[in-house]
């Protein structure tokens, strides 16, 4: 049956609104723009850029009975993914801070290794509690967050000599954290629901924002500190959820892909994104400081959870790698194992292809 030409154009412009925030405009969008396929054995978590000293920080591990892979952090040149050195001996290593005052650079492991971020020659090691997952700079007192899921919650070093100037119980397992440089600084809870806000100056936890039951599980977090807007991306459901971060009052939620593991904001595009094992990078536009749309979802790998900004280029950096199908169950097999730095084993997915570890980058 043939349809009319005005059918024919609203069916054109309902498609188009169906499709509005999975893809932006021509010549607008998010894509993958560089891609380096730099292999090496282990598992991995959070990747981070040295947006100053130009620099790409990848950890790998081991991981749980893993002793043939030497726990290490990848560097790697910011600007064209070449290698450029090996932070050795950081034991079960997930992440990196780096004190762009100082020069000093920070592992999340234990113990913690500081290193001058030119030479990336070992300063001293900084033995800590817990168990160190993720990590983060704040700017206001030059200070490095260590966070772990069981107490202490946070570690915290001075960025200038690595001495610890204290510990934080957040009441419960931080998963990351933004500081707005005014000495607030906002760390989700995954196990929670909530986003702690914690005093820099006094180290100590002032509230907390609940979500009220529009997303649990907080995996990624990213803060508009100019207009106090947070973004809180969520496992379940996937969404993510804005609050105000001077009150901590809900704005609005809005989907993202599954499996999210870190997020973060741009001021110089005024956009939130976040990273999902499902291959998404989730891009959020912020029009105004009460108005934000799904701008895009672009499609990047499997795995590729965590992220990093670089905010001279503007482009998003992700890792991950390529599995083989896992093998087939047998009562002589081993029950699979879950590892936060991301090299899965037993049911959940095969080894890890080798040669097939990748850095991804993001951008217009």
């Amino acid at each position: 049956m043939r349809l009319s030409t005005a059918f024919i154009v609203v069916g054109i412009v309902a498609s188009a609104l169906a499709v509005r925030g999975q893809d932006a405009p021509s010549g607008q969008e998010y894509k993958i723009v560089k891609t380096a396929k730099v292999g090496g054995d282990g598992g991995f978590d959070y990747v981070f850029a040295d947006s100053d000293g130009r620099k790409l920080y990848v950890p790998r591990s081991g991981g749980r009975g893993n002793s043939t892979v030497k726990s290490r952090v990848d560097v790697f040149d910011l600007d064209t993914l070449a290698p450029l050195g090996t932070i050795a001996d950081t034991n079960g290593v997930h992440g990196v801070a780096v004190d762009p005052k100082s020069g000093h650079g920070f592992s999340s492991s234990n113990p913690v290794v500081m290193f001058d971020t030119k030479t990336l020659a070992t300063i001293k090691t900084i033995p800590t509690e817990g168990g160190p997952d993720g990590i983060f700079f704040e700017p206001a007192t030059e200070r490095i967050y260590v966070l772990s899921h069981r107490a202490p919650n946070v570690t915290v070093i001075d960025g200038k000599d690595g001495s610890i100037v204290g510990t934080i119980d957040l009441g419960g397992a931080p998963e990351q954290g933004q500081s707005d440089g005014n000495g607030h600084v906002y760390i989700d809870i995954e196990d929670q629901d909530n986003v702690a806000v914690v005093d820099a100056n006094t180290m100590k936890v002032t509230t907390h924002y609940d979500l009220g039951g529009k997303g649990s599980g907080p995996g990624g977090l990213g803060l508009d500190a100019k207009n106090h807007i947070l973004f809180v991306f969520c496992h379940d459901p996937a969404v993510c959820v804005i609050l105000n971060a001077d009150d901590g009052k809900i704005i609005t939620t809005l989907p993202t892909g599954t499996g999210v593991d870190a997020g973060g904001f741009n001021p110089n595009t005024m956009e939130a994104f976040s990273s999902q094992g499902d291959g998404t990078l989730t891009i959020i536009k912020e029009t105004s400081p009460t108005s934000f749309e799904v701008e895009q979802n672009v499609k990047t790998m499997r795995g590729a959870k965590t992220c990093t900004l670089d905010s001279k280029t503007n482009q998003i950096l992700l890792i991950t790698a390529e599995y083989a199908a896992p093998a087939a169950a047998t009562q002589a097999a081993p029950p699979p194992t879950t590892q936060a730095t991301g090299q899965a084993q037993g049911g959940r997915r095969g080894q890890m292809v080798p040669g097939s570890f990748t850095i991804l980058a993001v951008g217009k």
